[in-house]
């Protein structure tokens, strides 16, 4: 990873997402389940799920203006602390509106994790370096995107009858998970993270508190108007939208084409290995094809093969499909985060970073109920030619960029006030 001094702590960081991401992914099941047993319908359900999603809209942009402005790393185990207490407090909840109000914790704690860490390695990543970072940072998410669910899943009893007690348990499980995320983020952050290329700065070695309380009031519709920030925005969106509803849909298929639940868990995990490959692979792939030329390839064949999900395939097939459609939904999210870092005015940055998971946020609640009113039209094959729409647009909004800046295929965009033999000099460097 890095090379400079402190090089641990990209590892860390990921080790800590790995943690925090797998209490997530074990604990959201496990608050439906436990909803389920305490009388919730499917609009419950529906209210519940939406409320992790909503309330972190309103906290995305502040919580980044407040990290442009400072430190990232209090945010880490600030958001630790709200997973803790959203998945214990979940777990102990007796009423679906307590459910929906800790879920809605549980989300800010999420978001406040994904800021901070993001913010993190922009700052503390040389630009050849923000693309491999971030993949890396992500690979971190993988990881608890493969192994909670499993863990959860072992956790919680088929029985109806002790599905609550047995969801709890899950709960205050993925409690426990993620304070082990604590253990791994001392020394996270370098107080020179703001003279580091690619950073928006830390206190005491950057511009003094009033130039950076000045800088970091650039407007929302300012940042959203800078060209490559809208379609990082996007991308992401149309990435996580397409694994929340393959996520939510793939049951449904495989309920209707006879393929058992346990063969179906085995496909989503093949998915999220094929992804954790992706991501461990986006160096080599950036070098030998440019970072938006991966970009928009990635979202062209997920587009392809998403849509191939529609049709009725053979078990084999959709192995390869669903292994093939897990690598390109890989290459999406890290070099989103590096579109947008690198095109951001440099004051914003978490701003934008902050602005790309308000888009996150908002495809995890508008793509459901699209794909739900879909499949209630079209049947289970509609949802998944919709997400082949949104990413094939995605693929011509990641090229979209490529044409209003110069340079060849992986050229990064050269850090705003820094001349190019400073820069030459970091990369000798790193």
């Amino acid at each position: 990873m890095s090379r400079e001094p402190g090089r641990g702590w990209l590892l860390r960081l990921v080790i800590a997402f790995a943690f925090a991401q797998g209490a997530v992914s074990m604990a959201r099941p496990a608050v439906s389940y436990r909803a389920l047993a305490l009388g919730a319908d499917a609009r419950a359900i529906g209210i519940i799920t939406a409320v992790y999603a909503l309330l972190p809209l309103f906290a995305a942009v502040p919580l980044g203006r407040h990290t442009d402005r400072g430190r990232c790393a209090p945010l880490l185990p600030a958001g630790v602390l709200l997973l803790v207490l959203g998945c214990a407090a979940s777990g102990s909840a007796d009423s679906l509106v307590g459910m929906a109000a800790w879920s809605g914790v549980m989300g800010l704690g999420h978001l406040a994790f994904v800021v901070g860490g993001q913010s993190i390695v922009a700052r503390q990543s040389a630009p050849a370096e923000q693309d491999r970072n971030f993949s890396y940072f992500t690979v971190g998410a993988s990881l608890g995107q493969l192994v909670g669910p499993i863990a959860g899943g072992l956790l919680i009893s088929e029985d109806e009858a002790s599905m609550g007690g047995s969801s709890a348990l899950a709960l205050i499980v993925s409690a426990f998970v993620a304070a082990f995320a604590l253990t791994a983020l001392w020394r996270i952050e370098h107080r020179r993270s703001r003279d580091t290329p690619g950073g928006t700065g830390g206190r005491g070695n950057g511009p003094d508190d009033g130039e950076a309380a000045a800088t970091a009031r650039v407007p929302v519709h300012r940042i959203l108007r800078t060209p490559g920030v809208p379609s990082g925005i996007f991308v992401s969106l149309s990435v996580l939208s397409a694994t929340d509803i393959l996520t939510a849909y793939l049951p449904v298929v495989g309920e209707q084409r006879g393929i058992p639940p346990t063969t179906v868990g085995l496909l989503l995990s093949l998915r999220a290995a094929a992804t954790i490959a992706c991501r461990l692979a986006v160096s080599p792939l950036i070098r030998l094809l440019g970072r938006t030329v991966l970009l928009s390839a990635s979202c062209l064949a997920g587009a392809l093969l998403c849509a191939a999900l529609a049709a009725p395939l053979p078990l084999w097939v959709l192995c390869v499909v669903l292994a093939g459609f897990g690598f390109c939904l890989g290459v999406g999210t890290p070099l989103s985060m590096t579109t947008v870092v690198q095109a951001a005015p440099d004051s914003a940055r978490s701003t934008a970073l902050a602005l790309r998971l308000t888009g996150n946020r908002l495809g995890q609640v508008g793509a459901p109920a699209s794909a739900g009113v879909l499949a209630g039209i079209g049947g289970t094959a509609a949802p998944f030619l919709m997400l082949g729409l949104l990413l094939l647009f995605s693929a011509a909004a990641a090229a979209g960029p490529r044409r209003r800046t110069a340079g060849g295929p992986g050229r990064r965009s050269p850090v705003v006030g820094r001349s190019p033999s400073s820069e030459h000099s970091q990369r000798e460097r790193v």
